[in-house]
């Protein structure tokens, strides 16, 4: 059977070349006569594996050496009580609510101290991002937190918010190493790779070291302390190996391809065939406000729940899955991450445009 183009939000397309040298190497990674999933995590090999992809990414992302780059396991969600564990000293902390998961993070930060939701999008369905350059900062903030691409509502912040020297937090699951970053504005870059980097299973915490203190909340666990795996490289138990292996692979994948401006300029490209066509077509419409697009998830609608539920199942049998929206928000959703090539967002607005002919 052929590859089929693959636009689901997560677990997602894989860059092919690395999905290929994987294969490669399943039974014998390196002469080791071993699979890179047999292998001692204290091995010499893994720890070359690991050091090698750590480096990788910190050239990527340009990551200041007063910044530690952790491989985690637990996912994002995970991280929802990771960050106000470790970072709440005064117990208060801002979010800016842009989609479910920075209401799920907010939510799970309540636990653990007072939480002021200082902005929100959710009047209308996630579908913006709010003004954020003038925000009610509390004084006694430990951090402002933001999800900075809505995987289900497909917007992103073009511009960081005006934390007023506020620590930002931000959840980057789903805009991961798509696009240059200045790492140096934030206090935690974090995100789940099943998105744009690996498989399911890994997610890679970037935080500044004076963050990452043995003063964390009564009760913390040992493996929820940023300082038990800052301290031990990421290897205080046995980590995601054969995740973080796939991770490094495609670290190079992206370096090779010329890295975060190269992917940036590519994505715009594949993003710009899709709204232009959503922009000017008389059946599908997209739900974001143009100016807070995402160049990673693209959800529309045709205003027909029945046309809708046709259009995904003629588009599977077309060779273009996962299309169906979040149930939040219906319609449609295509997640065009730096794996999915422009061919693949070429052969969807084809197909859209003979749909829309025979549906209209």
């Amino acid at each position: 059977m052929s590859r089929v183009y693959n636009f689901s939000a997560g677990p997602a397309v894989l860059p092919e070349e690395v999905l290929k040298e994987a294969a490669a190497e399943m039974l014998d990674y390196k002469g080791t006569g071993m699979s890179v999933m047999e292998m001692s995590h204290r091995s010499k090999a893994f720890e070359e594996i690991i050091t090698t992809a750590e480096q990788d990414i910190r050239d990527l992302m340009g990551i200041p050496d007063n910044y530690k780059v952790l491989f985690l396991q637990g996912g994002a969600s995970q991280q929802f009580a990771m960050i106000p564990m470790n970072l709440m000293k005064n117990r208060v902390a801002d979010y800016i609510i842009t989609g479910q998961w920075a209401k799920k993070a907010a939510k799970e930060a309540e636990k653990y101290g007072k939480v002021n939701r200082i902005a929100s999008s959710e009047d209308k369905t996630f579908s913006y991002i709010p003004d954020c350059s003038d925000l009610p900062v509390s004084e006694d903030a430990d951090y402002v937190y933001i999800c900075e691409n809505n995987t289900i509502y497909g917007t992103k912040f073009k511009e960081l918010p005006n934390t007023k020297g506020k620590t930002l937090v931000a959840d980057v699951s789903s805009c991961f190493l798509s696009e240059p970053v200045d790492v140096t504005k934030y206090g935690v870059i974090y995100g789940g790779v099943q998105k744009n980097i690996g498989p399911a299973g890994v997610v890679i915490v970037i935080i500044r070291e004076d963050l990452i203190t043995e003063d964390v909340l009564p009760g913390t666990p040992t493996m929820l302390t940023y300082k038990t795996h800052a301290d031990a490289k990421s290897l205080y138990n046995t980590p995601p190996a054969y995740g973080i292996y796939i991770c490094g692979k495609v670290f190079k994948w992206i370096k090779a391809q010329g890295g975060l401006a190269a992917m940036k300029e590519r994505n715009e490209k594949k993003a710009k065939v899709l709204y232009d066509f959503l922009d000017q077509s008389k059946l599908f419409k997209g739900t974001v406000v143009p100016k807070d697009r995402s160049l990673m998830n693209v959800p529309f609608v045709t205003g027909n729940a029945d046309l809708d539920a046709k259009f995904v199942k003629e588009a599977k049998e077309a060779g273009l899955e996962n299309l169906k929206g979040h149930r939040t928000v219906g319609g449609m959703r295509a997640s065009i991450y730096n794996a999915m090539p422009y061919e693949g967002v070429v052969a969807l607005v084809d197909f859209m445009k003979k749909f829309e002919e025979e549906n209209l």
